[in-house]
């Protein structure tokens, strides 16, 4: 596995622009499959439905915010890896590896047991109809069964593209996703005949529906989670876990205070975030079932222009860490200057691609014109501001590698709250305006946001901050 020899961000002697991409190409990759794979399972549920899109979707805003909380503790692993490494503590990276696997079993656990028990109640809350209930029900439960797995790959992956291995999370991302795709194909639809070149054989199947869908996400998330397990434990790993001696199972409390400064207001963002989505969402679900399908499927086909940008955003992070670390600052600047470059060349291309091919794209995931209409709109809409919000998440990665996620916090929940989650209930409550409106009001909140990050980073502040926890 790649993890053997992780890749030395630091190494001025290759040019800043290779390192990047180096460190980028993965998480790229990844995102590209992962993207491809959820059309694919998108488009499988759709064919079942408008129902069967919307008892998926319905619960998506409120699990994210608890997942947001592993995703929080894992950027405040990330970072802390990242230094270590820069600055060439391999015990310390070793010992934040175990930290690791520790929030997974303290936090994690935990989590999925909240998910498991409000199964019901999850869709409930959201406003879900007795049209898609039961089955909305029923497919929280059945993924729940992986959400561990799925838990331990979050946390473990944080740590894995920390000290600069950006193809580990790559690979098991690919299998979660081929498992799921695979597993839906066979679970999802009854038995059935199926021609290729020409050939027609029967193809076995379960025909579960949305159950199989759930039955196949759950499958992927084990797997891939059991791999990672596996990595993080094995002995070629030289930042490997280990478990043994007394205490073990005992988080070092000056380390734990570092891992939560940094990750405890990443965790009050994505709770943010998530929480203002929850708000948004309800609202739209006030419109009815055919908003709340083009709501989900029009963030389904913007989800492409997130393969760059992530990948930018996760690389930046990781860079930005170990140069800090290796006491670069200057180096940390030449980084977050050629991403920049690097990212606008290509969401420039994504830009026009969304625009062009808005209608195409939602009509993969359903055969739904209300619905293709709809999404379609809103897609051409979000394509205007993809340049801005690469920016936006490129300068987040940035302060996330340096520490600075205090700032990052106050700036989401003045804009997410503030201008996002207010202006949408707004349009739609009390002005009775469609989805449309929400959309409009996304896109400006995303430039806003822009600003306030570019100023905390043109301050100069960032680079001090871990030298303060």
């Amino acid at each position: 596995m790649p993890s053997k020899k992780p890749l030395n961000v630091t190494d001025e002697s290759r040019s800043v622009p290779m390192t990047i991409f180096l460190l980028a190409w993965p998480v790229f990759v990844e995102q590209i499959f992962t993207t491809l794979v959820s059309f694919a399972d998108t488009a499988m549920v759709g064919a079942l439905g408008k129902e069967a899109t919307a008892a998926i979707s319905i619960s998506n805003s409120p699990i994210f915010l608890l997942n947001g909380v592993i995703m929080s503790l894992g950027i405040g692993v990330t970072t802390m890896v990242a230094h270590a490494v820069g600055a060439g503590d391999q015990e310390r990276a070793k010992t934040l590896m175990r930290h690791a696997f520790l929030v997974l079993l303290y936090v994690g656990v935990p989590i999925t047991a909240i998910v498991a028990g409000l199964s019901r109640m999850i869709p409930l809350w959201m406003g879900a109809g007795p049209d898609i209930i039961d089955a909305a029900t029923r497919y929280n439960l059945i993924v729940s069964a992986g959400r561990i797995f799925m838990l331990a790959s979050m946390v473990l992956n944080s740590a894995f593209r920390g000290y600069g291995d950006t193809k580990t999370p790559m690979i098991l991302n690919i299998i979660m996703n081929v498992v799921n795709v695979v597993g839906n194909f066979m679970l999802i639809n009854k038995t059935r005949p199926i021609t290729v070149l020409g050939l027609t054989f029967i193809m076995p199947g379960a025909g579960w529906g949305v159950d199989g869908a759930a039955v196949a996400t759950a499958l992927g998330m084990t797997i891939s989670g059991v791999m990672a397990l596996f990595i993080a434990f094995r002995k070629k790993n030289v930042y490997r876990i280990s478990l043994g001696g007394k205490g073990a199972f005992l988080p070092d409390k000056a380390l734990t205070r570092q891992i939560f400064r940094i990750s405890f207001p990443a965790m009050l963002e994505r709770i943010c975030m998530s929480s203002s989505g929850i708000f948004v969402t309800s609202s739209i679900a006030t419109l009815g079932t055919v908003s709340i399908a083009a709501n989900s499927l029009f963030l389904s086909a913007e989800s492409l222009s997130y393969m760059p940008a992530f990948a930018f955003q996760m690389a930046i992070t990781t860079l930005v860490g170990q140069s800090l670390g290796a006491k670069k600052p200057d180096l940390a600047v030449k980084f977050l200057r050629w991403t920049m470059i690097m990212g606008t060349v290509v969401m420039a291309i994504t830009t026009v691609g969304l625009f062009v091919f808005a209608t195409p794209l939602i009509g993969i995931f359903t055969p739904d014109q209300e619905v293709i209409a709809l999404a379609a709109k809103c897609l051409q809409i979000v394509a205007l501001v993809q340049i801005p919000q690469m920016a936006a998440w490129v300068f987040g990665g940035l302060l996330r590698g340096a520490g600075d996620t205090k700032i990052i916090f106050y700036i989401t929940a003045a804009t997410n709250w503030g201008i996002r989650t207010l202006f949408s209930v707004l349009v739609i409550r009390l002005f009775h305006m469609d989805l449309i409106a929400t959309i409009w009001v996304m896109c400006i909140e995303i430039l806003i946001r822009l600003l306030f990050l570019y100023l905390r980073y043109r301050s100069g502040k960032w680079k001090t901050v871990m030298d303060r926890k």
